[in-house]
């Protein structure tokens, strides 16, 4: 059975909206700001797994009972005023957790952005695989605030709106084969920022390195055309993400990041190709590749191809067109002569 998927998208129109505001856990909120609340909320739930990105513009007092069984793992996208979960004062992108069956209890002093997911806590060995100290449940037992990094903290926060922005605009783009990409792109996200507080991982133990390129390759092709995540890979054959990294180094001068994104440039450029006009759209086929920044996607085509996504889609039909002129040009009876 498929994987349940939800995207919703809502305007707030008074504070009672902000109990949903992470989705799938109930919340107690309190207006401390004066005016009328407004603001938005959006949702985006893949099984059990869910991401929430909600802003309002007044101050609020935010309270989650301990009868939720679920981690929620939260990072503050925008404050105009002071922002305080427990005893943590957050500045921009930070990541807070807040695990499973905890009371909770957040101060915004102003309006104020964030994003939070909510899983199972079972499920961190497979999202965080290739990062030895995220992978284990351990690390996020307790609760905790890490504090990212001032650019690359920018980076992972804008680059989770988008997509969320992506799917809420492309909803029918989430489907069961492209569901665990999109959750373990959310998830790379947060971890992004809470590595960043971590000292370095000091496993650089490295196999072979053709050796385990080739077991990556087999692990991709029996996936099929699906969009591969690194953290997926990692998980499957039990190497960290450093090994990982420098094993595609050696033997493609390029990491794994960039080897993945080429192929499923290529899935995009075959799709494409095969295609007929008016049968799928440039943004289905690159959706469905786990891309969803669609101007960096164009520009990542056209440096690889040569051409653009929109020239390439419908090139199969307009060659069998030609082809079929050819073929009725042979048999056509030339004039006749008479003897």
């Amino acid at each position: 059975m498929g994987q349940v998927l939800l995207v919703d998208s809502r305007k707030l129109d008074g504070f009672e909206g902000l109990q949903q505001a992470v989705h799938g856990s109930h919340v107690d909120v309190m207006q401390l700001g004066r005016g009328r609340l407004r603001g938005t909320l959006s949702h985006v739930g893949i099984g059990d797994f869910s991401l929430s990105i909600g802003a309002f513009n007044v101050g609020m007092r935010t309270q989650r009972v301990s009868s939720d069984d679920r981690l929620i793992i939260g990072m503050l996208l925008a404050a105009e005023e002071r922002v305080a979960h427990w005893s943590f004062d957050m500045q921009l992108n930070d990541v807070l957790v807040i695990p499973p069956l905890l009371e909770h209890d957040g101060v915004f002093h102003g309006g104020s952005a964030y994003a939070a997911m909510r899983f199972d806590l079972n499920e961190v060995a497979t999202l965080f695989a290739g990062k030895a100290r995220l992978s284990d449940p351990d690390t996020w037992r307790s609760r905790g605030h890490f504090r990212a990094d001032i650019e690359s903290g920018a980076i992972a926060s804008r680059r989770l709106v988008r997509i969320m922005s992506h799917l809420r605009d492309n909803k029918y783009g989430l489907t069961p084969s492209t569901a665990d990409f999109w959750k373990r792109s959310i998830a790379e996200c947060m971890a992004a920022n809470v590595a960043s507080s971590l000292p370095p991982d000091g496993n650089g133990w490295l196999p072979s390195a053709r050796r385990l390129i080739r077991k990556v390759e087999e692990f991709l092709d029996d996936a099929g055309t699906r969009p591969m995540h690194v953290s997926e890979i990692c998980a499957a054959l039990g190497v960290s993400r450093r090994t990982l990294h420098r094993a595609f180094q050696e033997v493609f001068g390029l990491g794994p990041v960039s080897f993945l994104r080429h192929k499923r440039l290529c899935a995009v450029h075959s799709i494409l190709h095969q295609s007929a006009p008016g049968s799928t759209t440039v943004t289905a086929v690159a959706m469905q590749q786990g891309f969803y920044e669609l101007g960096r996607f164009s520009q990542y085509y056209l440096a690889m191809f040569g051409e653009r996504p929109s020239q390439t889609l419908g090139i199969a039909a307009v060659q069998a067109a030609e082809d079929e002129i050819a073929r009725a040009s042979r048999f056509e009876p030339g004039p006749r002569t008479t003897p």
